[in-house]
């Protein structure tokens, strides 16, 4: 069983920035792919991005690339989402998870232990 919080969340201008985190128990974090996503209110849960275990794949969704920055600091167990020139539609719950390596990285289905969410609100 894994355990994951996320903490970082808040209310910030457009054009402002906000920084993630992701704190995972167990001592096998080295080895997890971790991905974030996303929930707007009405929403599908959409997929932001993912860091491969050894932190050298790093993918974005198109919404969020050049924006966005993920990292990995596995001597802390924890994931960042640095978040840059934030918009009012990046408001959502943001939320880590650890991918389970079969499906599409994608799909929300595809991960196997999830964070309680984290509120971004972005002000216009």
């Amino acid at each position: 069983q894994v355990q994951l919080v996320e903490s970082g969340g808040g209310l910030v201008q457009a054009g402002g920035s906000l920084r993630l985190s992701c704190a995972a128990s167990g001592r096998t974090f080295s080895t997890y792919t971790m991905g974030w996503f996303r929930q707007a209110p009405g929403k599908e849960r959409e997929f932001v991005g993912l860091i491969n275990r050894n932190r050298i794949n790093i993918l974005y969704s198109d919404s969020v690339k050049g924006r966005f920055t993920i990292s990995k600091d596995n001597a802390k167990n924890t994931v960042y989402l640095q978040m840059n020139s934030l918009k009012p539609e990046d408001t959502a719950v943001y939320y880590c998870a650890v991918y389970g390596g079969l499906k599409d990285h994608r799909e929300v289905a595809a991960y196997d232990y999830w964070g309680q969410g984290t509120q971004v609100t972005v002000s216009s």
